[in-house]
């Protein structure tokens, strides 16, 4: 769990480094700086997101967070009281 943790950070700070480094090749070729920046996205939303839900998710359980019968009927519960 640790380690995931701090992989996560070491990937989030190489893709806010892509971002800056897209960012300043777009002032002299906007075609590169796009295609770097483009992949900075990417990277983002393949690599650096589902490595972030995994460690925010961990131990936790999708039950407590989905709306079925049992958790209306709590909600209408507390709502009554």
């Amino acid at each position: 769990m640790k380690i995931l943790s701090i992989l996560t950070q070491i990937v989030a700070v190489l893709i806010g480094i892509s971002f800056l480094v897209g960012f300043y090749i777009m002032q002299d070729d906007q075609a590169l700086g796009d295609r770097i920046i483009g992949l900075s996205v990417l990277a983002t939303v393949f690599f650096l997101l589902p490595m972030f839900l995994v460690l925010r998710w961990r131990g936790k359980k999708l039950k407590d967070y989905t709306l079925s019968e049992e958790n209306l009927k709590k909600m209408n519960d507390r709502k009554k009281k």
